[in-house]
């Protein structure tokens, strides 16, 4: 179903279109629309991402001798010899007297402003004061702070430095933050006192007291007195000494592919993996995604609905490589919180993800005049998602479903100025991506399930994973099924006409009767049901070419999971779907549990069934309702 097109005037106005003018004129040839580009972007990569380098006007200090070296991923380096600094590139642009941050706190508290140039005295400070501590090129500096302008400002004084920065939310508990960064050996760590959520304010002072015992190579310690005013942990620095200085602006020029930062997997089992994104590749995928697909352009504002723990957090702040500003809103989501942020800050563009808008809500008389696009992230939005955005934030608002990940700080595919917005499916390919959907046999399919691939390079995709110098873990996670081809781990369907839907990932796929059925279609389907909170589907193999396929259903509040109930999700599964949706068995469930950045845990409740134990099954630090995970335990060790 098609909920919206573009009109004539919002493409001939839009940021792709001009790229799409200007490259018109440089390459000698016409560019009609996104399909061209795309196209033209898979067929002469090389020759696309150096238009991306000239066109947005990378700074390199050094100049390029090679766009990309022949080794097959994921050894591939970009842009050998160009020496840059993503912090340098994101500070370049905007007026000093314009916003750069727009920091909002739960409750309706007015927003703190922060210039640009208060930000880059600040960046400037801090990096001099890491300088006069020792920090150096390649070391670590790791933080456990909220979203708010402190984390900004530390990533971009870090990086300024040369230095690598990872930091884990507040909301993280001590083991699954120390399973983190003490892979990393952080020199500093950066931790405020404690963050808000749903009216409360959690004390986290015992948990960084944990963090410096127990992450011993960490030389000094910055305290981010933010929740609570009483005096500083014994042997710390303020974060108003370190940021308050008047140093001039300095930056490392840092070889393309130096790491900038380490992001990690949720980790369900074992420690997590942490990715290594270098300044290069994260400084044109921030002008590629933030210029072309969100569209930004100085003075504008972006808000992402992100902790700092998750891939959208780094994601938006591409903004700031156009002069656009960013809204860092820290708090819960509940009610019309998110919305009214929106509205509040005159936001042009907003990223969050898909559960976020299944739980909205809106006030009257709320004004998103200056609301354009809607990016959703993270998992499929249901259909309901869709309706609800056109009718009560805006006709005219693009959705635009996307779908990339945390390897790439960045998305495979989305929407863009050309497409027309489909109910549960994703606009197209990105330029410069050159993913397909491919069966079991290595071969690409249109209009049927398959893996989602990526067959050529892009200069976003890790430079490595930490602490694995042979590229063995590397490979291992991406190459393992065909060499040289990443497989991302989700199954995809890429339809005729260039759109795409994401059925969830695939090694939680279910299998039935030899035909693979999503999990995302399950989800879409039984949660908009008034009657379900949530849900979770997991299929188990078992003896004998046997296949249980398990439906765990938390009621609404004051609703019983009785055959009533059970008639209703079946008749709704086989309507919607299709028989073989139907499952073998509907249980009760209490919760579901998620991981730390709020995806549902099938694969560890999936092994838990299968007879694994709990500690193999999942990294209980990684979860976010162990007692949620420990019940599936439970009932998984009373079918045996």
């Amino acid at each position: 179903m098609t909920l919206w097109r573009p009109t004539a005037a919002r493409i001939e106005g839009s940021a792709l279109r001009e790229y799409l003018d200007w490259l018109a004129e440089r390459e000698g040839r016409p560019f009609a629309d996104h399909d061209a580009l795309w196209a033209w972007s898979v067929a002469d990569l090389d020759r696309f991402w150096t238009s991306i380098v000239d066109y947005y006007g990378v700074g390199f200090s050094a100049p390029w001798s090679e766009v990309r070296t022949p080794d097959p991923m994921p050894r591939t380096r970009w842009f050998t010899g160009a020496r840059l600094n993503w912090a340098e590139q994101a500070l370049r642009r905007g007026a000093d007297t314009d916003v750069a941050l727009l920091c909002v706190r739960e409750g309706g508290a007015p927003p703190r402003d922060v210039t640009w140039a208060a930000l880059r005295r600040s960046v400037a400070a801090l990096a001099a004061w890491l300088r006069a501590v020792g920090v150096r090129p390649g070391d670590r500096v790791c933080a456990y702070l909220p979203n708010t302008e402190h984390a900004v400002i530390g990533l971009l004084a870090t990086a300024a430095v040369g230095a690598v920065w990872s930091c884990c939310p507040p909301d993280f508990g001590a083991e699954g933050t120390i399973g983190r960064l003490a892979q990393l050996e952080p020199t500093v760590l950066i931790a405020a006192d404690g963050y808000h959520w749903n009216g409360r304010v959690v004390d986290r002072a015992d948990v960084v007291a944990t963090l410096r015992d127990r992450l011993p190579t960490v030389r000094a310690f910055v305290h981010v007195p933010y929740a609570f005013v009483r005096p500083a942990p014994p042997d710390s620095v303020e974060w108003a000494d370190v940021v308050s200085g008047n140093a001039a602006p300095e930056f490392a020029q840092v070889e393309f592919s130096h790491p900038l930062w380490v992001l990690f997997t949720s980790g369900t089992t074992g420690l997590p993996k942490g990715l290594v994104h270098g300044h290069g590749g994260i400084a044109l995928q921030g002008h590629l995604w933030a210029g072309l697909y969100a569209g930004l352009r100085e003075g504008e504002r972006m808000f992402a609905f992100t902790s700092t723990g998750w891939a959208l957090w780094n994601m938006q702040l591409g903004a700031l490589l156009h002069g656009a500003s960013i809204v860092l809103y820290e708090g819960s989501p509940r009610g019309s919180a998110v919305w009214e942020t929106a509205a509040r800050t005159g936001t042009d563009v907003m990223l969050l993800g898909a559960a976020v808008v299944t739980a909205s809500t809106t006030e009257p008389g709320l004004d998103f005049g200056r609301l354009r696009h809607v990016m959703v992230s993270g998992s499929a939005l249901p259909a309901a998602g869709y309706h609800w955005i056109r009718d009560d934030i805006g006709a005219d608002v693009r959705i635009d479903s996307t779908s990339g990940g945390t390897d790439v700080s960045g998305s495979f595919v989305g929407a863009n100025e050309y497409a027309p917005v489909q109910v549960g499916r994703i606009g197209g390919r990105l330029a410069g991506v050159d993913c397909a959907a491919w069966s079991e046999e290595g071969e690409p399919v249109v209009d049927e399930v398959g893996d989602l691939v990526v067959t050529q390079p892009m200069p976003s995709m890790p430079v490595s994973l930490w602490n694995d110098p042979d590229f063995a873990r590397y490979t291992e996670t991406y190459f393992d099924t065909w060499p040289g081809v990443w497989r991302h781990g989700d199954f995809v369907t890429l339809h005729a006409d260039g759109s795409l839907t994401i059925h969830g990932r695939s090694d939680s796929t279910l299998n039935r009767q030899g035909v693979r059925l999503g999990t995302a279609d399950f989800y879409d389907v039984l949660e908009t049901l008034p009657e379900i909170s949530e849900s979770l589907v997991v299929g188990v193999d078992q003896p004998d070419d046997g296949y249980w396929l398990g439906l765990f259903v938390v009621p609404a509040p004051g609703v019983a999971l009785d055959s009533a109930l059970k008639d209703t999700i079946v008749s709704t599964l086989r309507a919607r779907l299709t028989a073989r949706h139907v499952p073998d068995e509907i249980v009760e469930a209490p919760a579901v549990p998620h991981t730390l950045s709020g995806k549902k845990m099938e694969v560890p409740v999936k092994k838990l069934l299968a007879g694994r134990a709990l500690e193999k099954a999942a990294n209980i630090a990684s979860v976010d309702d162990p007692d949620a995970l420990r019940w599936y335990a439970d009932f998984a060790a009373s079918r045996r």
